[in-house]
């Protein structure tokens, strides 16, 4: 991922571009994609075609679908798969499926993992999805 405001490569995590200090993406002059510079009013990236500024699906992912689904169904990793945490969802349903193993207890570990998870969601503590967009009410 390319921070929007300067071009600079920075982390999918990332909050702020260690380069320029501004979020990755509030600028409009480079692809997030590629890092090409971009006219500030284009929609597209015209070198890799990336939609400018927003991810595939184009809209804020829900706080409160993705706090529910983390109480009710963390154990599975459900909530990461929605924010598009894939590899912590995969973690999370490997614990929960080794449970057939351990006589339940790598289950109960990810379903309390879930459960923390889903109260942070919807107290405001983890409020991103994978792309650093803030979650919407």
């Amino acid at each position: 991922m390319f921070c929007r405001n300067c071009g600079k490569e920075v982390g999918a995590q990332a909050v702020v571009c260690v380069a320029c200090g501004a979020a990755p993406m509030t600028g409009k002059q480079f692809c997030q994609h590629c890092g090409n510079a971009t006219d500030p009013a284009a929609i597209v990236c015209t070198k890799c075609g990336v939609a400018l500024g927003a991810s595939a699906s184009g809209q804020a992912k829900s706080k409160m679908a993705a706090g529910l689904l983390g109480i009710f169904l963390g154990a599975l990793g459900i909530h990461r798969f929605y924010l598009g945490y894939t590899v912590i969802g995969v973690c999370q349903l490997a614990l929960n499926l080794c449970g057939f193993f351990t006589c339940g207890a790598t289950s109960i570990a990810a379903w309390v993992w879930g459960l923390v998870e889903g109260i942070m969601i919807l107290t405001g503590a983890l409020n991103k999805d994978s792309e650093g967009r803030p979650l919407a009410q």
